[in-house]
């Protein structure tokens, strides 16, 4: 194991030399300097994972010194532990307020000085891995594209991300809005808190209220137990409601209620319980029209649409797809292990012409299939699926096709029909032929006398 790096700053010999051999012989590299001038020439240097710092130094002082440390860059930057032989709460809460890690008084004793270095490194590690979990997080959730209606969306996430002000993301399926809504709550002041996620079109109606506001054991049939609900479960946090427009009125007079009091009471609970949700809602309806035809509360509405977000369709921002398609590529080339890959300007210009109704889900999803099936670097239009090949002018001469017989009528619509449900597959033949309701034998066997290219 790496033997970790441990930086001693002490004017005196002697506290030089007794704190390098302790701390040598518990199996650490030790650096000692007299100055805190040498202190910081050293870190900028070497990357020091914990600093024993004496407060009295000639020239720049311990306390000046540990300022300069906190100016640093966090991967670099060390735990500072204080040391003094003239030691006031004063000078340990200044010191605390500036940064240090822990504060000892001269003289020192051995077994804290081992204890409080050891406290130190775990504390930093734990630092250094939330600020990497931080950037994950960051490019996880990262939005991509360049053309101005996403460089218009990422400057209007970056004035709405740090508020509390609710949010409604509208979009079609397969945008991102889902997305938008995760890059909002990890740029927020809430982002080390809770980010709960509420499908509300894939929760039944009668488990909806339970699913969002939690119930007490014996309040209906099948409540065995007591049930936290989501609102409460991002208390200091997030609440993304997804899909708000597949919402019962019965269930949004509800919700409308825990917005505006943020409180609300369990299913069969005869107390109500107080929380601080930011709610971030989404919907590929429009609810203006819902609302006239009496399926969306108004006054709910206009509660969730303080900030309306809009996510364009891929259509709309063409010039994006390349963008796309190298990150997909790399995401899944390095996920499954696969050489990385690159597209022809011929496969990039079909790809563009498309109209991606799945949108952005859609590219991500043939991204991985193309990585799956095809073992060349090279990607050339011939291994798209055909979808995505077809020009609009050719779609257009297939609206109302003609054929010699019905017999050929039927064969040109089987074909089609099994390639669409091999691309909702994935091109999993077994998956296609379930879907299907044959087995797999005679897909195959359909699928060869059709012409349909077979991977084995």
């Amino acid at each position: 194991m790496k033997k970790s790096w441990i930086l001693v700053v002490d004017d005196e010999p002697g506290i030089r030399d007794s704190l390098s051999g302790v701390l040598a012989d518990e199996g650490y590299q030790v650096r000692a300097v007299a100055t805190g001038e040498q202190a910081l020439a050293q870190l900028a240097a070497r990357t020091y994972p914990v600093v024993l710092l004496d407060i009295w130094l000639p020239g720049m002082d311990g306390l000046e010194t540990l300022t300069r440390i906190q100016e640093m860059e966090p991967l670099r930057r060390p735990a500072a532990i204080v040391i003094s032989g003239h030691g006031t709460i004063e000078t340990a809460v200044k010191a605390t307020k500036l940064g240090a890690f822990d504060f000892l008084e001269k003289p020192l004793s051995i077994e804290k000085v081992s204890v409080t270095v050891k406290n130190a490194l775990e504390h930093r590690r734990l630092q250094l891995e939330n600020q990497r979990l931080k950037e994950v997080v960051q490019t996880r959730y990262h939005i991509i594209g360049e053309s101005v209606p996403m460089k218009a969306l990422r400057q209007q996430l970056a004035l709405m991300a740090p508020t509390n002000g609710r949010v409604l993301i509208y979009g079609e399926s397969g945008t991102g809005k889902e997305l938008v809504a995760h890059a909002m709550h990890a740029h927020s002041q809430r982002a080390e808190e809770a980010f709960v996620e509420v499908n509300c079109a894939a929760i039944p109606e009668e488990l909806i209220e339970s699913e969002l506001f939690g119930h007490v054991k014996g309040s209906f049939t099948g409540a065995h137990d007591d049930k936290t609900g989501k609102f409460q479960k991002a208390d200091g946090g997030t609440l993304f409601l997804d899909e708000v427009g597949d919402m019962s009125l019965k269930t949004q007079a509800k919700v409308l209620r825990a917005l505006e009091e943020q409180r609300f009471e369990p299913v069969g609970a005869g107390a109500s319980v107080q929380v601080d949700v930011r709610v971030i809602a989404a919907t590929n309806k429009n609810l203006e029209e819902e609302i006239e035809r009496g399926n969306f509360r108004e006054d709910l509405f206009y509660r969730l649409n303080v900030v309306p977000f809009y996510v364009p369709p891929l259509r709309e921002r063409r010039e994006d797809i390349p963008l796309l398609v190298n990150y997909f590529l790399n995401e899944f080339t390095t996920a499954y292990g696969r050489r990385p890959k690159e597209l022809t300007p011929e496969a990039y210009a079909a790809l563009e012409e498309y109209s991606w109704p799945g949108n952005v889900r859609e590219l991500k999803n043939l991204i991985e299939r193309i990585v799956i099936l095809n073992p060349q670097v090279r990607i050339d239009v011939r291994h798209l699926p055909l979808p995505v090949t077809r020009r609009p002018a050719e779609i257009d001469r297939r609206a109302l096709p003609e054929f010699a017989s019905l017999q050929e009528a039927r064969a040109a619509y089987e074909r089609e029909y099994i390639l669409k449900k091999l691309d909702e597959a994935n091109g999993n033949v077994t998956r296609t032929a379930e879907m299907l309701g044959l087995e797999r034998s005679n897909l195959y066997r359909k699928m060869k006398a059709l012409g349909i290219l077979v991977k084995e």
